[in-house]
């Protein structure tokens, strides 16, 4: 997915704050359903973010188009590992490691069949 660095993406530098490629990250995992006609909220359930761990390689700066690519890492019964990389060009700036857990009613409960299929084919 590639992401324009906006003004308001910046601190005061014109440099993009750390809080910000999270959210890049965000998008571009929400973009992945949206592009295969699916919806981030799933079968009476979602997502949650359970554990992050970020390596900020480089600054993007305004104006900077960058491109975030997914890839899963490992699937298990209630979660998954999702491995996201920001590129600026060839360059990578951002990597990024989330553990993902899916949970009905604030419960972790268990990712069906079908929707494990599609994680495998489209983080691959």
């Amino acid at each position: 997915m590639q992401i324009r660095v906006y003004y308001d993406d910046t601190d005061a530098g014109g440099v993009v704050y750390h809080a910000n490629y999270l959210k890049f990250c965000e998008r571009a995992r929400s973009e992945i359903f949206f592009a295969h006609g699916k919806s981030p909220a799933m079968n009476g359930g979602h997502f949650v973010v359970k554990k992050v761990e970020a390596d900020f390689k480089k600054s993007a700066k305004l104006g900077d188009l960058l491109h975030v690519k997914s890839f899963l890492v490992e699937l298990h019964n209630a979660s998954l590992h999702v491995k996201q990389i920001i590129y600026r060009g060839d360059e990578i700036i951002f990597e990024m490691t989330s553990l993902l857990a899916f949970v009905k009613e604030g419960k972790p409960t268990r990712i069906d069949e079908e929707s494990k299929a599609f994680f495998k084919a489209v983080l691959s």
